[in-house]
């Protein structure tokens, strides 16, 4: 595995007190192995201030805004208008994170799909992607994504996936991307590495989910966005590609999906 010369955590948490004591370093660590853009996820909007004061800290951190589904009963009251307005600040790139998550069901059901359809509606009206919560879930997200996507198109990317293959192909057949995380390099996730296979190289991204999921050899350990670099190694040898290949081709897929993150000199346009 070899430092990466630039490449992102598309998703990560450093507002949470995991990380409260060493911000600085931490941010430092990931730019000393290449990893020069993060994305800060927000996951309850009325915590937002809290998440934008991170990604306002340092020139290489931008966040979102949202509500994830584990809350999503206690923000039913954010109206999509509302994750408009704030989506307005320059260093929001993203909406959510938002999904149905049937593993833990901390809210009801018909909140987590009321939330998720709001964020949805934000990202078609903003054009920023929608960040995506899926977990044992699959058919009501399925049904779900097909019939927002028929009411208009919306950017979005499946984080952290680790559902089954059928959703993810679904999602790119929608259009959506689709990240995996420390998840692909655990010793029992053969399932997820056959997913990844099969997912274009043009829809693959890379990310911690920092500070859960550190990969291998790091796990069990607090899980911080330098680490991605292990992850995009394990990527690299499931798609048959060298590490520099997976580095250029997730970053490119970044600035993508990720539209209002100044693109820098040192990582010019493709073609």
């Amino acid at each position: 595995m070899s430092a990466a010369k630039f490449l992102v955590d598309s998703h990560c948490h450093l507002d949470f007190p995991d990380f409260a004591e060493e911000l600085d370093d931490i941010v430092a660590r990931a730019e000393a192995v290449g990893v020069k853009r993060m994305v800060t996820i927000c996951t309850r909007v009325k915590k937002f201030d809290q998440v934008l004061a991170v990604a306002e800290r340092f020139d290489q951190v931008f966040c979102s805004v949202g509500t994830h589904p584990h809350n999503a009963d206690e923000e039913l009251d954010i109206s999509t208008q509302r994750l408009v307005e704030l989506a307005n600040h320059p260093k929001v790139v993203a909406i959510g994170e938002a999904g149905l998550d049937y593993h833990y069901d901390k809210a009801p059901r018909d909140a987590q799909a009321e939330g998720f359809r709001n964020h949805i509606a934000a990202a078609r009206e903003t054009g920023l992607p929608l960040v995506i919560h899926a977990r044992s879930a699959d058919e009501d997200m399925i049904q779900i994504l097909r019939e927002e996507t028929e009411i208009g198109k919306f950017p979005a990317i499946l984080h952290c996936f680790s559902s089954g293959k059928k959703l993810a192909m679904v999602g790119v057949e929608l259009g959506l991307f689709v990240s995996f995380s420390g998840i692909l390099t655990f010793k029992n996730s053969q399932d997820i590495r056959d997913i990844a296979k099969d997912v274009p190289l043009d829809r693959l991204l890379v990310e911690t989910d920092a500070p859960y999921l550190a990969p291998v050899p790091m796990r069990g350990k607090r899980n911080e966005p330098s680490f991605v670099v292990n992850t995009a190694c394990v990527l690299a040898e499931v798609k048959g590609v060298s590490e520099a290949e997976i580095h250029q081709i997730t970053t490119e897929n970044f600035f993508n999906l990720f539209g209002k993150i100044p693109r820098p000199a040192e990582f010019p346009a493709a073609g």
